[in-house]
């Protein structure tokens, strides 16, 4: 978010997307105002704080009126989840500063009617204002939902503990849950509550949750790397489960253990081959295949945006030597089209959107659309592919293909290790193929026996260099 220039913005006097309020406000007028902006286009409201008390009784005073704030929007339904609001100086004097999101994904309400902002002014939309909306942000609140069956037991503790002390001084770790840290959860849209008994919605069992697939199969992300530029049978596969933030970085650590980095030669790493130390020739500089933070921003946008409602589907990430292939079950929510894609923001899950964001992962106002387009053209590769599918939606990222990695085989890489003449074959053949098992070798050594063509291929498995595929008889090897 761009910094605010808070004297311009009190010079524009209130509009369309700022609104000037005070501490002592109703709850409900609170609550109005912020439904009318996020029926709208979003927005700021600032409110006013007492200069005139002392300044222990004012922050008192700063953190009573945040927390009526943040109140006011869980009154709107479905619940409006704000940013937590920040204090703000202008000309001396304290302001709390609320901020409304543009592109939120429903339609809210204030004891059945629901408000739009109008100019200076919070107005009841008529019927045919109401169908507009409603037609326009058409989506469920599926992440508000609760699951039969599900208890504050699905929630790993640990997990929310650690995310209730971004906001919380003291956060209990015993095994009974504290208040303040099921109060946070519920005004973050993560447990509703009825009577005195909290339960997690969706949103807080994919957040937070222990095993979230026993309710929710389809919320995983499949990774798939491919050994050419199409599907085959040559591939490695794993399942990202569990909570989002774990799915997420699970998805990281499989993205940047298989691409492929650049390399430069230098003296001294230090390998093993053949169970003895070995100072090599080369040592690998990492320039990844693709601008890491473009990869991320895909992946964090496929986890926060996907439907959930859909079943049977996960998202999809697939790796191929010239492209890496993201698939999120649903379609573009909202207004959101292929043409305004990077202008436009709209929220599917405001509530995950959200948590997200505290946790770092999403920058709140932008969904980073702009910033994997930036790295994308900075790295030097081709503009990203945005596309719908019948039911998801699908972001393609294309490398420099075999420029990024020379065909050729390279000797020197290698010069340092005491490879034979097999292995040493086995090497060229891969960086021409792509993969190798043990007949490969076998064809072109036919009088060296079974067991030490095998003995070959494993000495470069455990030096590092290749990576053993399948079982048995079907056993390959490609290269690491």
């Amino acid at each position: 978010m761009e910094p605010l220039d808070l004297d311009a913005l009190y010079a524009q006097g209130q509009s369309e997307t700022l609104a000037f309020e005070l501490e002592s406000t109703p709850v409900l007028r609170f609550a109005e105002t912020f439904s009318a902006l996020a029926n709208t286009q979003g927005g700021i409201v600032l409110i006013g704080i007492d200069p005139t008390t002392d300044a222990v009784k004012g922050l008192r005073e700063m953190e009573t009126t945040r927390e009526k704030a943040l109140a006011a929007g869980l009154r709107c339904e479905p619940p409006l989840v704000l940013p937590r609001p920040a204090m703000v100086m202008l000309e001396g004097k304290p302001l709390l500063l609320v901020t409304v999101p543009s592109g939120l994904p429903h339609a809210y309400a204030l004891r059945g009617k629901y408000m739009a902002r109008d100019g200076k002014k919070n107005r009841a939309l008529g019927p045919r204002q109401l169908r507009d909306l409603l037609r326009q942000r058409g989506e469920g609140n599926f992440e508000a939902q609760v699951l039969q069956g599900a208890t504050l037991d699905e929630l790993d503790r640990e997990h929310v503990d650690a995310y209730a002390k971004l906001f919380l001084t003291d956060v209990s770790s015993r095994s009974r849950w504290d208040e303040g840290t099921l109060d946070l959860l519920f005004r973050r849209g993560c447990l509703t509550k009825e009577s005195s008994t909290y339960r997690p919605t969706i949103a807080g069992l994919l957040l937070f949750g222990r095993e979230p697939q026993r309710l929710l199969p389809s919320a995983e992300i499949v990774l798939v790397r491919y050994s050419g530029t199409e599907m085959s049978d040559t591939f490695i596969r794993e399942t990202a489960r569990g909570s989002l933030p774990e799915q997420i970085r699970a998805a990281e650590t499989f993205l940047v253990a298989n691409m492929r980095k650049g390399a430069r030669m230098s003296d001294g790493s230090s390998v093993r081959f053949a169970n003895q130390a070995f100072t090599a020739g080369f040592r690998r500089e990492e320039k990844p295949e693709y601008p890491m933070p473009a990869v991320r921003e895909v992946i964090v946008n496929a986890v926060a945006h996907r439907d959930y409602q859909i079943r049977g589907e996960e998202i999809r990430v697939l790796m191929f030597t010239d492209r890496i292939d993201v698939y999120s079950p649903g379609r573009l929510p909202g207004h959101i089209t292929l043409e305004n894609i990077v202008e436009e923001r709209f929220a599917r899950n405001e509530v995950i959107v959200q948590v997200l964001t505290d946790l770092g992962f999403v920058e709140r106002l932008g969904y980073g659309i702009d910033r994997i387009l930036r790295q994308m053209k900075e790295a030097g590769l081709p503009k990203p592919k945005f596309e719908e599918t019948a039911n998801g939606f699908r972001v393609t990222l294309r490398g420099a293909g075999d420029q990024f990695v020379s065909s050729e085989f390279d000797r020197t890489r290698y010069r340092d290790l005491p490879l034979n003449e097999r292995q040493n074959a086995a090497l060229q053949v891969l960086h021409k193929t792509g993969r190798i098992g043990n007949r490969d070798l076998k064809e072109l050594y036919p009088d060296v026996s079974d067991e030490t063509i095998r003995r070959d291929l494993a000495d470069l498995v455990d030096a590092g260099l290749l990576l053993k595929m399948g079982d048995r008889r079907g056993t390959y090897y490609i290269l690491k």
